[in-house]
């Protein structure tokens, strides 16, 4: 039976990544991202491995676009995993918080937030039915109180929130859900985070494949509500 993935922020990163993963072990897809050339471009990519791929250009944060994303998981028949991996920085360079205009918090909050919730909200019947899981992805930011990070790492904690309380939530439903820090990457939001410093030495979004091969191999019901970090030695889910 064939499996599908409904990854956000797909056209770059880690989500490009974790797309090309799944396309390789012959998942089909549906994927998004804000630029359409982008994201036009990584489905042609992923096409080479002979699944079905439904790109779909948009934001997250739009209602339309979310039910236009979970419709294509319709058509394909059924949605296994949910990737919220979208996100926003932020400015670049980083304000503190105290210089953070309000219109700039609710913007985070809104795409690194609200919409995932909303979404998961949106793909529940089909998740329910397939008994997926949700992967929420989350930053170390959430914890760290990193000056400069202020808005971000609120809405990655309050993201993190969510997830537990929606894992104690869909527990009856058979529907997993976890949080994801895959750890610092060699990406563009991490080289906005630091304009013109040098992030060579971190490593490319690949590194956390076996993390990936790890997780989705496991009973949905067996990781839900952990917090997980890609880049750990090991992963273990607490008794």
């Amino acid at each position: 039976m064939t499996k599908s993935a409904l990854i956000t922020g797909a056209s770059r990163g880690l989500g490009a990544t974790l797309s090309a993963f799944l396309a390789g072990r012959g998942w089909d897809l549906i994927i998004d991202a804000r630029g359409k050339d982008a994201l036009d471009a990584a489905a042609a990519a992923l096409r080479n491995y002979g699944g079905r791929v439904h790109a779909i250009p948009g934001d997250v944060t739009a209602a339309e676009h979310r039910a236009a994303l979970v419709a294509a998981a319709r058509e394909v028949g059924r949605l296994d995993l949910l990737v919220n991996n979208a996100s926003v920085l932020g400015p670049s360079p980083l304000p503190s918080l105290d210089a953070v205009p309000m219109i700039v918090l609710r913007t985070v909050l809104e795409a690194n937030t609200l919409a995932p919730l909303a979404l998961v909200q949106e793909a529940l019947p089909l998740l329910e039915a397939a008994g997926g899981l949700v992967v929420n992805v989350t930053s170390d930011a959430a914890r760290g109180g990193y000056a400069g990070w202020g808005a971000y790492g609120a809405s990655k904690a309050a993201l993190e929130l969510l997830s537990a309380t929606l894992a104690s939530e869909l527990h009856g439903c058979g529907v997993g859900v976890v949080t994801v820090d895959p750890g610092d990457l060699r990406t563009q939001m991490l080289q906005a985070a630091f304009p013109g410093e040098d992030i060579s030495d971190r490593p490319l979004p690949e590194a956390t494949i076996p993390f990936w091969a790890w997780l989705l191999s496991r009973d949905p019901m067996a990781v839900t509500g952990a917090r997980l970090e890609a880049q750990s030695d090991r992963w273990e889910v607490a008794a």
